[in-house]
């Protein structure tokens, strides 16, 4: 049975707690994400708000599907799946035309090719906002976030060696990076 794909739209606080759950389990038992404690939905909401003042948040949903309780659908409509934002990738001036994208999935949406559809349409979002380049970072090893940039178009640019230490390991960090294209010369 072939699944349609997820609606994407920009993300709004209200989708904090929904995002909140679905970065929390990354937080807590992985070492995918290096924060320790995971954000609450006040938290993920003020987080939200503050990467669509500059760059971009999307989130994937999906309708109930059939046999999800009717007080799930009435009560829930469409739930949050994923999503993909952008930050700042440093905080001098200089590096205002680059950004830092991340990726996140409800476990059960893993391997549905939504993480390909959030990042491509984020990507285009970025460069629609004027960016230039974007940076990713991974915990390595991480095959699915290593195939899901390289499939994107991020090249590999770099890897920083036990960088990270987080349920008593050190944990080393891959970058990627995918050139926009250039703005012109007199861009300010």
């Amino acid at each position: 049975m072939t699944v349609a794909a997820p609606r994407l739209r920009a993300a709004t606080p209200a989708d904090g707690a929904a995002c909140a759950a679905i970065y929390a389990p990354f937080v807590e038992h992985t070492s995918i994400s290096f924060e320790e404690r995971a954000p609450t939905a006040d938290e993920m909401a003020a987080r939200i708000e503050r990467a669509l003042v500059r760059h971009a948040w999307l989130v994937a949903e999906r309708d109930p599907v059939d046999g999800d309780s009717a007080e799930r659908e009435a009560a829930n409509g469409p739930r949050v799946v994923g999503y993909a934002y952008a930050g700042d990738f440093r905080a001098r001036s200089a590096y205002r035309f680059a950004c830092e994208s991340s990726v996140y999935l409800a476990d059960d949406e893993r391997g549905r090719g939504t993480g390909r559809l959030l990042m491509r349409a984020l990507v285009e979002r970025l460069a629609e906002l004027g960016f230039t380049q974007v940076v990713a970072g991974a915990t390595l090893p991480n095959p699915a976030s290593e195939r899901l940039h390289a499939s994107l178009g991020f090249r590999p640019v770099g890897r920083f060696e036990r960088v990270g230490r987080k349920f008593g390991r050190w944990h080393d960090v891959g970058f990627w990076q995918l050139d926009l294209g250039a703005p012109p010369d007199s861009a300010s």
